[in-house]
């Protein structure tokens, strides 16, 4: 069975509305989750990304095909039953964030690297009143616990949805600043990931590209692109 997979029955997908949200329908029958909660969403314009990817489907369903329903089903089953665990895990990437790691060395990506991350560092100290400590090498440093501390309270304002995209944001630009920067909207999403990849493009530059290397960039990027979306989604 280990081939098997659900095939396409359905004619029409619909957005349906009610007071506790938006749901999706296939001729008429409510969607749940795999583990058969109500699959209702906070946003219409969520709820119109789910339903996009559901009528995109031909012959067998493609969960890989579908990033939005994936992610909504984890804001329901799993995030929002473990919300603070959840929001801890991710504001820990703040201990090591990749914009407080700095080489030592060749100038060109010293330079690189304080054009596009100062700027970032800056931003979120003044909207989030914290300060960070940055180091060159592989040393590590410690951040201020009142600084870690204001950023997981930001983090316990998002909702399920919300943190299950910002949850990705993070984990594959390895920043939480990034992650930030994302949400508030402060640059273009494609901008901010190609900020994340500074390091990666410096060494694909000296050395020339591997191909398993860019399969797994381009896995990386595609799934940061599609947190974004979603996380836009969740407030419209």
């Amino acid at each position: 069975m280990s081939g098997w997979a659900p095939k396409v029955f359905w004619k029409a997908v619909t957005v349906t509305e009610s007071p506790e949200g938006f749901g999706i329908a296939l001729d008429g029958r409510p969607i749940k989750t795999p583990a058969k909660a109500p699959l209702m969403l906070p946003t219409r314009a969520l709820a119109d990304l789910v339903a996009a990817e559901w009528a995109a489907q031909e012959g067998e369903v493609r969960p890989e095909a579908m990033p939005a329903t994936r992610a909504a089903n984890a804001a329901l089953d799993k995030v929002s039953a473990q919300f603070t665990e959840v929001a801890e895990i991710i504001a820990a990437y703040g201990e090591t964030d990749l914009l407080c790691y700095r080489a030592e060395s060749p100038v060109e990506l010293v330079e690189r690297q304080a054009r596009a991350w100062d700027p970032l560092l800056a931003w979120s100290a003044e909207r989030f009143g914290v300060g960070w400590a940055v180091t060159s090498g592989v040393m590590p440093t410690e951040q201020k616990p009142e600084t870690l501390g204001r950023l997981a309270g930001h983090i316990l304002r998002f909702t399920p949805f919300e943190l299950t995209a910002f949850h990705d944001l993070v984990a594959m630009s390895g920043s939480l600043v990034i992650g930030l920067a994302v949400t508030e909207g402060i640059a273009p999403v494609e901008t901010l990931w190609d900020v994340s990849r500074i390091d990666e493009d410096w060494q694909t530059e000296q050395w020339g590209p591997d191909d398993e290397a860019i399969r797994l960039t381009l896995h990386r990027r595609t799934a940061f692109l599609d947190a974004a979306r979603f996380f836009a989604a969740c407030r419209c």
